[in-house]
């Protein structure tokens, strides 16, 4: 009879981050996905071959709702009686760390995904640090996953446990026969351009995320504007959804997103790729990250990036040969940049840039390194 793992995560949409691995893991333990109530969680299970769990968990801090979350999943890990909880994301490590630790589940897994605390201030620095270190406490082994949020966890003793990155990094690793620019025709590329009401000669900036402060979209959106107004022939693609309530952006941006001409706001899709396969340059300007999956993305799909000198992202690119690293919160440097590589198209080689995140992102790597940790317990 295999033993049992419960994966948790917070939200449905963030099931996909574990795409092909639940089912790999599925062959060798009976795996069981955890998350809040939402339409992924039936594709996931379908996809994936596993059973998935609703248990609602708010993002924000909520006290009463955190505390009815943190008793649900206590309820059922004493039911399931797992080999292992293993989570990803910050609120689903919380509560699963702790409530998994009284309910005596021998092996607790975390894996940092990415901190929130080191561009916070105040009190609710303070709050955050202290919910890391109790996850940490309840925990059993804690995986960061990049070398810079290992760095941060460490400055910031957070937990005096042993700490290692798995593989090269990031969660899930990429599928690089799905995430390939041969999928693409130009034929296809033309007509998806024209529905955009982008030029086939435009040369395209892409940002694939959240549209929010965190995201570094104020200063994207202010260096893009100018840009517009210099040269012609440059479009901007905005490929996500706002988040108003957690974490919005300045008026004078989305007046900005709404009136330049130049600036194609796609809303949420399903399949990015598409969008990267029409892209010249991804630009990515975060404030923070664990270890972004766009940037690896975007790699695989053979575009260059313009990324933030933050966790994840200046591990993935090195700089001068699949992208280049500048400060965060730097308008006029992102706006140099942006320059750069428009007037240079060809600084960057497509395949190489391909090349340098097959070689240490590709999937099998990182899920066999989760498994090794796994079969490591008998």
């Amino acid at each position: 009879m295999k033993k049992k793992i419960i994966r948790v995560v917070t939200s449905d949409v963030s099931l996909g981050l574990l795409t092909g691995q639940l089912k790999y893991l599925n062959e060798h333990y009976e795996v069981v996905g955890v998350s809040s109530k939402g339409k992924k969680q039936k594709e996931v299970a379908s996809k994936e071959g596993v059973k998935i769990i609703s248990i609602q968990m708010e993002r924000p801090i909520s006290l009463f709702k955190d505390l009815k979350s943190l008793y649900s999943l206590y309820i059922f890990f004493k039911k399931e009686k797992p080999f292992i909880v293993h989570s990803i994301t910050p609120k689903a490590g919380l509560l699963s760390m702790v409530a998994s630790y009284f309910a005596k589940v021998p092996h607790r897994f975390h894996t940092f995904t990415g901190l929130i605390f080191p561009t916070k201030e105040g009190f609710s620095k303070k709050v955050l640090i202290i919910t890391d270190r109790i996850l940490c406490a309840c925990a059993t082994k804690v995986f960061p996953e990049g070398n810079g949020v290992k760095k941060d966890l460490e400055n910031y003793n957070i937990t005096s446990k042993p700490l290692r990155v798995l593989a090269n990094g990031n969660v899930n690793g990429i599928d690089i026969n799905y995430y390939s620019p041969l999928h693409f025709s130009d034929q296809f590329k033309k007509k998806l351009k024209e529905s955009l009401k982008i030029k086939n000669t435009d040369f395209v900036f892409i940002f694939i995320g959240r549209l929010v402060t965190d995201k570094g979209i104020n200063e994207l959106i202010k260096a893009f504007n100018k840009l517009s107004k210099k040269y012609d022939g440059l479009k901007l693609l905005l490929v996500g959804t706002y988040e108003h309530k957690f974490d919005p952006l300045k008026p004078e941006t989305i007046d900005i997103i709404n009136h330049n001409e130049h600036i194609v706001s796609t809303g949420w899709v399903d399949d990015v790729r598409p969008y990267y396969a029409i892209a010249n340059v991804l630009t990515f300007p975060s404030y923070r990250e664990g270890f972004p999956n766009v940037v690896i993305q975007a790699g695989a799909m053979g575009l260059p990036a313009i990324v933030t000198d933050i966790s994840g992202c200046n591990e993935i690119i090195l700089e001068g040969k699949n992208g280049t690293i500048i400060p965060v919160k730097n308008e006029e440097i992102l706006y140099d940049k942006m320059i750069e590589l428009y007037l240079n198209p060809k600084l960057f080689d497509q395949a190489k840039c391909r090349e340098l995140i097959v070689s240490r992102y590709e999937q099998q790597m990182v899920w066999k390194a989760i498994l090794d940790e796994y079969n490591k317990l008998f």
